[in-house]
């Protein structure tokens, strides 16, 4: 392979989720394109890199100060999220009606991130300006989600701030008999009266 097609396979490599032979690929489909087509696909990437910034309010991916969510949503309910991707998942229920507040990231001994190396001043601050009334804690059902969510949870009851977790369990669609154990306890704990 010549340097320039490796240095291709190798940036597309650096993507999460990409390995050697979905980078190859890529990499040809590129050299496939019209000038005219990479052009457009290279100025997109630097484009999107210039223009979207983390909104003031919540910490979610915009191209303006203030993201749609936080100009056009009462922030008396706050949904906590980890990441930027988690709020368009998050969007896609089309059932929540209040903001959100990403934390860039969750608490990881292992890697060195604690509670001050996430947005959590932030949030704190956020609740005392809109008087928010509760906090749904929506990270990820694993050691770091959960150890977040607990120190959340620990640092805003005093305040007298509501503050739940998103319910975890079986999914729909799943047989039980392909659940985990983990998976079936978290199940019966968050179950619901009929």
């Amino acid at each position: 392979m010549n340097q320039p097609l490796e240095r291709l396979v190798e940036a597309f490599r650096s993507l999460p989720g990409v390995g050697f032979k979905t980078a190859q690929r890529f990499a040809y489909h590129i050299l496939k394109l019209s000038s005219e087509e990479v052009k457009d696909f290279a100025e997109s990437i630097i484009s999107a890199k210039k223009l979207i910034k983390f909104c003031k309010e919540c910490g979610n991916y915009t191209d303006k100060e203030i993201c749609n969510v936080c100009s056009s949503r009462q922030a008396k309910i706050i949904c906590v999220v980890a990441e930027p991707k988690d709020v368009e998942v998050m969007e896609k229920v089309k059932f929540f009606r209040g903001v959100y507040h990403v934390l860039n990231g969750t608490i990881c001994p292992l890697e060195n991130r604690g509670p001050n190396d996430l947005r959590i001043k932030e949030l704190l601050a956020r609740i005392n300006k809109y008087c928010t009334e509760e906090v749904i804690v929506a990270t990820n059902p694993d050691v770091e989600g959960d150890a977040t969510a607990m120190y959340i949870a620990r640092l805003l009851k005093p305040l007298g701030v509501k503050v739940t977790r998103i319910a975890q369990g079986v999914s729909m669609g799943t047989d039980l008999e392909y659940a985990d154990e983990i998976t079936l306890t978290r199940a019966l704990e968050s179950r619901t009266e009929l």
